[in-house]
């Protein structure tokens, strides 16, 4: 099995492809992918024709139909997906669900929960993650504890660590219901042994969102001393949920920890447990914190492909997206990283040094093509950090520098199964009083400092920060932006 979790991995392949941008070859089904964009984007099911390419004896067609049917968030979708829900084709088996998912509720509830046991990790991610969304937005109304025990034997049993992983954040959705005891008791099992990192970070991540203040504290006390810095990080941020000023005395030690994400988690919870308002903009590092250095750039001699046109981004239209690489997920690492293949990346230079970001077109080709087109334009260049927030995301991408500020347009929403794990780039959204707005996202994007996984289920996933990661650590709100330069386009595994 191919593992494209870690981002560590892209640096393997962080090489020049021949100086220039690789274009891909020739392609039959071009304006087959095209006009499946066009209808995602339009949110529209075509009278019929996604239907038809999800029927198509072409594996990546029917997939990305299935995706896409999904993405229109049109209900008429829910019975073509189910058709396909034991399509022989683990791809499709696997894009089916999770546009359920995205479609569904209680009426395909059951039959999800069943593919907990699929055969393909790729159908057994999707189907976790449909019914945390599910969970979360209170759909499946009788079916709840048959979810529950579905997600908690994936913990529990499933051989693969990603799905194990998935299962865990899954879980934290239900801390509200019924079973909430029963999943709380399931992520305590998993949290003393499951043996795997991934598993225990993703475990104490839950238990921190969901259940802090109602698990024995001396959990999150062992959690504290823990080896690991993410699971630090949880468990402090744990500690901050606990509304007891008697707390704050087992954080103190962690000021001083050698993370400077833990320390600065640290500072946030201490904030909280003291009745103070959390930091909402980092205008200034906090003393004494144990920054990473940001040491030389390696790909500092890697040339851009092309100079900057100061011309005024526009909305991406279906025929600007890149076509390679294309999703045909059949494990569960392709549920949760790129495909292999060919991606284009980019350098953001900022007032502290170089970003590396690789992006991935596969799973969000619109938001991708909008990105490079606004970087080219020169858009981004002298855009401030308008909002850092410790331990959760630095954003930028307005140039009135207040939050504000777009180009004119915005985007359709590309939901993708893509963990907003840390140094993740994703776009920035609209809010109004019931949350985040879909299909509101412009040039404004965001970079997670931690793992920031409710996150998941609204925000746009497209990129990779696969080297630099140093530089955000030092990045305060008076720091900006001075260029966004594409690069040669990167292979990955």
């Amino acid at each position: 099995m191919r593992e494209r979790y870690i981002a560590g991995l892209l640096l393997l392949a962080f090489s020049v492809v021949s100086g220039r941008i690789v274009q891909a070859g020739p392609n039959d089904d071009q304006p087959t992918y095209y006009r499946i964009l066009f209808l995602e984007q339009t949110r529209s099911l075509g009278n019929g024709e996604l239907a038809g390419y999800l029927a198509s004896p072409n594996e990546l067609v029917a997939t990305r139909a299935a995706l896409a049917i999904g993405r229109t968030k049109q209900t008429a979708g829910v019975p073509l997906l189910e058709a396909h829900l034991h399509d022989p084709r683990a791809s499709v088996r696997a894009m089916s669900v999770y546009g359920l998912g995205l479609l569904g509720g209680a009426q395909t509830a059951a039959m999800v929960a069943a593919l907990h046991n699929d055969p393909s990790g790729a159908v057994r991610v999707a189907a976790i993650d449909a019914l945390g969304r599910y969970e979360a937005n209170h759909a499946l109304r009788g079916n709840e504890t048959a979810a529950v025990r579905a997600i908690a034997g994936a913990l529990a049993t499933d051989h693969d660590p990603i799905v194990r992983s998935r299962a865990a954040v899954a879980l934290q959705s239900f801390y509200h219901g019924a079973m909430g005891f029963f999943a709380e008791q399931s992520l305590v099992t998993a949290l003393a042994h499951d043996s795997e990192i991934m598993v225990r970070r993703h475990v104490m991540w839950a238990i921190s969102r969901g259940y802090a203040i109602r698990i024995e504290r001396s959990v999150l006390t062992r959690a504290l001393h823990d080896r690991d810095e993410i699971i630090r990080i949880e468990a402090v941020s744990a500690y901050g949920r606990l509304k007891s000023t008697s707390a704050i005395a087992a954080l103190k030690p962690l000021l001083n920890d050698p993370s400077w994400r833990v320390q600065e988690q640290t500072i946030e919870s201490i904030r909280a447990l003291s009745g103070q308002p959390p930091t909402i903009h980092l205008t200034a590092l906090p003393i004494n914190l144990h920054l990473p250095a940001i040491g030389t750039d390696t790909f500092a001699a890697l040339q851009p492909v092309s100079a900057a046109t100061n011309t005024k981004p526009s909305a991406p239209v279906a025929s600007d997206a890149l076509l390679q690489p294309k999703i045909e997920p059949s494990d569960a690492a392709d549920m949760n990283g790129p495909a292999p293949g060919l991606h284009p990346r980019v350098r953001v230079v900022t007032t502290k040094g170089a970003l590396y970001i690789v992006l991935y077109p596969e799973w969000a080709p619109l938001t991708v093509a909008n990105f490079l087109n606004v970087a080219a334009s020169g858009y981004y260049n002298g855009n401030r950090w308008f909002r850092i927030v410790p331990d959760f995301v630095v954003q930028s991408g307005d140039p009135t520098d207040n939050g504000d500020g777009d180009a004119g347009y915005t985007l359709g929403a590309e939901e993708n199964p893509l963990e907003q794990r840390s140094y993740i780039l994703s776009m920035g959204l609209n809010y109004n009083d019931n949350g985040p707005i879909r299909d509101s996202a412009g040039t404004q994007f965001y970079i997670t400092l931690s793992p920031q996984f409710h996150l998941n289920r609204d925000f746009t996933v497209f990129g990779e920060v696969v080297s630099g990661q140093a530089v955000l650590a030092h990045l305060v709100e008076s720091d900006r932006i001075l260029r966004v330069e594409r690069l040669p386009d990167v292979a990955v595994p």
